[in-house]
């Protein structure tokens, strides 16, 4: 395997990354168990802690198709970062252990995420993301380049409905089913701290409510549309979530002005000012 120096540390990496070798933010541990199988992503994510649903994400190999596509990006690599070693692993949650606002995308990005190994960090659609949450106060910087750039989200955390980058940024209904045991194991354990949930494009909105409906909180019938600027409240046991709609940050959405700075300015800037005022 072809060894190539991490861009912030200089450390040397084969790609795909194995796990535990040192990359940076890396959750697994040498003895992290790996799903192979829908079933083991079930098992495993089942009672898991945070830090544990973290680590046995980063490894996971349940669904074939994405595994031989992540791979395979981490192997030939896009020109520009061929001088550079891929991640090419599964993407856990990042940020706060107890947010009051999660981000709920789709998927990582192939010579994004699935570079960096952290999730809305190297690409075009992270540096939007994360310019609008440092102007709305959820960032500590402006920039997410890499995993060690030294970047903290305040009292707000990302997820991704898929964990691993899929082809043409289209996982199937099969692929998205396996992987759903980590998000709601995931939000299981955040939810009570909660208070506003922000759905990135109508995957993101589906599996939000997918997901909180799974954990028994009270989703509005009928569905509730996505939407830029849409809401929705979802019932929970002690608290709501405010659930609210933005347009994807993608490249497409934002070279054809489809989604403005302005425009996700307004979104984030309501998801920060109502966590800081819900009990």
């Amino acid at each position: 395997m072809t060894v190539l120096p991490h861009p912030a540390t200089g450390e040397l990496f084969g790609s795909p990354v194995p796990p535990a070798s040192g990359w940076p933010g890396d959750p697994a541990r040498p003895d992290t168990p790996v799903a192979r199988t829908p079933a083991a992503v079930r098992r495993l994510a089942r009672g898991a802690t945070l830090p544990e649903i973290d680590a046995r994400v980063s490894v996971c190999r349940a669904c074939p198709r994405l595994v031989q596509w992540r791979e395979d990006v981490a192997v030939t690599k896009r020109a520009s970062y061929a001088g550079e070693p891929y991640w090419g692993r599964p993407i856990a949650g990042w940020g706060a252990p107890d947010p009051r606002v999660l981000v709920v995308g789709l998927a990582p990005a192939a010579n994004g995420g699935n570079r960096t190994g952290r999730i809305f960090t190297g690409d075009r659609s992270g540096d939007w993301l994360v310019a609008s949450l440092h102007r709305v106060g959820l960032a500590t910087q402006a920039t997410s380049v890499h995993a060690a750039d030294g970047l903290e989200l305040v009292d707000t955390r990302m997820v991704a409905a898929v964990r691993c980058a899929p082809p043409l940024n289209k996982p199937t209904t099969e692929e998205r089913d396996t992987c759903a045991p980590w998000i709601e194991a995931e939000v299981g354990l955040l939810a009570g701290s909660v208070r506003v949930a922000v759905a990135l494009g109508s995957i993101g909105w589906d599996a939000t409510l997918r997901t909180f409906r799974a954990l028994g909180w009270d989703v509005p019938r009928p569905r509730p549309r996505f939407g830029h600027g849409a809401e929705a409240v979802i019932g929970g046991p002690v608290h709501d979530v405010l659930l609210l709609g933005c347009y994807h940050p993608s490249q497409q959405n934002t070279f054809t002005g489809r989604l403005t700075e302005a425009m996700l300015d307004d979104v984030l800037g309501r998801a920060a000012a109502a966590a800081r005022m819900g009990g």
